[in-house]
């Protein structure tokens, strides 16, 4: 029993030394790495919401969200990321940030299929 409480209380003290690694980052890499996580949840959530959304709409919906979310994609990758002679570059700030507006624009359309319908002329924003 005592294993299984130190087990517990060594996983929780890890979780909390994980939370405020990310809040002063030792270095270059750390900082990346909390980027990434957080590009990574704002990623999930863009995809939990288009998958709401395209479950709502009808077929001429469905046509206008993809060919918006690929525009969007395109638009995301040409303001946050290059290729260069050196590698290629992402600018996980500008992805996170463009991700999040991104989804809550999705969130919206959710929100007003749910309330007063689809409105598929908003979708190729």
């Amino acid at each position: 029993m005592n294993k299984i409480i130190a087990t517990l209380l060594f996983c929780a003290s890890g979780a909390a030394f994980a939370n405020s690694a990310c809040d002063v980052p030792k270095n270059d890499f750390d900082g990346l790495y909390c980027l990434n996580k957080v590009y990574q949840e704002a990623d999930k959530e863009l995809n939990t919401n288009y998958q709401a959304l395209n479950g709502k709409l009808d077929a001429d919906g469905k046509k206008a969200l993809k060919a918006g979310q690929l525009a969007w994609i395109q638009s995301r990758n040409n303001s946050c990321s290059k290729r260069e002679s050196t590698g290629f570059y992402v600018n996980l700030d500008c992805a996170t940030n463009t991700t999040i507006k991104r989804s809550q624009f999705l969130q919206d359309r959710v929100r007003e299929c749910a309330s007063s319908g689809c409105q598929n002329s908003k979708l190729k924003d």
